[in-house]
């Protein structure tokens, strides 16, 4: 990704290349991997992710502990993207000249507070509270962690996505059915006060392994503003707009989707969704090099599985759709981060967290469409509108130059 901006394409500060050093740290020994900070912002990923998700995990006994009715008890998933969706193009903005080393390690603690804040909870009020201090870290994370990467690794782009959505995939396969468990066999508080401990590991990891990421010069207002009137990167993030609220108004309704056709296959549909994720976010990251046609056809092939899954009739046939929809899905965060990036490289960051903010508006719209259209109309309707906005983007993709890198 051709840039000349030092938060995504300074050299290491070792040096040479493979290695990375934490300067300004007495004792740090030089030849530490670089892969080992990626690996580190990916599972503060994993671990914003999973703080986002963990409410749908435990939703029943949480409602009923706090006093609350279990759809409103939901409201704790919409204010953290609700306060994600405002903090993304924000937070450059507020903090134009702190080393993103710091910012991020900062957001994590901030993460790991809001859990202790939620599995503490007197009140569905304070649990509230906590849930919006998640959302600004977890907007902020993902606005920042891209540069972070491809500054710790320079020229690999592509791989620093992939890790960072593999991330994602591993909270969503393995972190919210585990939540699951564990919320069922010890409570819900406990779910949230484990989550607080493991993302403020994650912190301190991070602070010991990310070298120093000193911000872009210019960023602040003035590059979002600049951002802002690329009408391509604009006309892109309107593309990612349209995807995610394809998906996020069927995806919260999915578990109605499979029991439609078989209530008993329930389980192993979502681990079957799941594993495609984790395929679809490798897969994308080995294809990045054909990024355009990559991302008008990745929103087509989600089109196909939602069109699939509202016509499936018999368990082999809603395997694939679910397998093909899980595929699709997990690989636009990766396709995403390097279109916006790509297309705005002088601006990464700002260019990065109008993305975040497309998928957190696209997240909180998309359901509340999706509830809507499953109250009036049934599962089919909104599988079927999720599947004309995803290919609404593939088609608008399709039209938008990319730069090469």
């Amino acid at each position: 990704m051709p840039t000349s901006s030092t938060s995504v394409r300074t050299p290491s500060p070792s040096g040479t290349p493979g290695t990375a050093t934490v300067p300004g740290r007495p004792g740090t020994r030089p030849g530490l991997p670089t892969w080992t900070p990626v690996v580190a912002l990916s599972f503060g990923i994993a671990m914003v992710v999973l703080s986002e998700f963990l409410p749908a995990s435990v939703l029943p006994a949480l409602a009923v502990d706090v006093g609350v009715s279990e759809g409103r008890a939901g409201l704790a998933v919409a204010a953290t993207a609700i306060a994600g969706a405002f903090t993304a193009p924000s937070i450059a903005v507020l903090l134009p000249r702190t080393d993103r080393r710091t910012v991020l390690v900062s957001l994590l603690v901030a993460a790991a507070l809001s859990n202790v804040a939620v599995a503490l909870a007197p009140s569905f009020a304070v649990l509230l509270a906590g849930r919006l201090l998640l959302g600004v870290a977890l907007a902020g994370y993902w606005s920042f962690a891209f540069g972070a990467g491809t500054h710790a690794v320079p020229g690999k782009d592509h791989v620093v996505s992939s890790a960072l959505a593999f991330g994602t995939s591993i909270a969503t396969v393995v972190g919210v059915p585990l939540a699951s468990v564990v919320g069922d066999a010890v409570g819900w508080r406990a779910t949230f006060a484990g989550s607080a401990v493991l993302t403020g590991l994650g912190a301190v990891a991070l602070g010991l392994t990310l070298p120093s990421v000193p911000p872009h010069p210019g960023a602040g207002l003035r590059m979002l503003r600049e951002a802002v009137r690329n009408g391509r990167l604009m006309a892109g993030i309107a593309c990612v707009v349209l995807v995610a609220l394809g998906n996020f108004a069927a995806y919260p309704y999915i578990r109605i989707a499979i029991e439609r056709v078989d209530a008993g296959a329930t389980t192993w549909m979502l681990l079957a969704w799941g594993l495609g994720g984790v395929a679809g976010t490798v897969l994308a990251g080995f294809l990045a090099r054909w990024l355009r046609p990559l991302a008008a056809l990745a929103p087509v092939a989600l089109s196909a599985s939602l069109l699939l899954t509202a016509a499936a009739t018999s368990v082999p046939v809603l395997t694939v759709a679910v397998v093909l929809w899980g595929l699709s899905m997990s690989m636009m965060p990766v396709i995403t981060q390097l279109w916006v990036t790509r297309v705005e490289p002088e601006r990464a960051e700002s260019a990065m967290s109008l993305q975040v903010t497309a998928f957190q508006v696209a997240i909180t719209a998309g359901s509340s469409l999706g509830g809507a259209l499953l109250d009036g109309h049934g599962v089919q309707s909104l599988l079927l509108v999720g599947a004309g906005a995803a290919v609404a983007a593939g088609l608008g993709w399709a039209v938008l130059r990319v730069p090469r890198r």
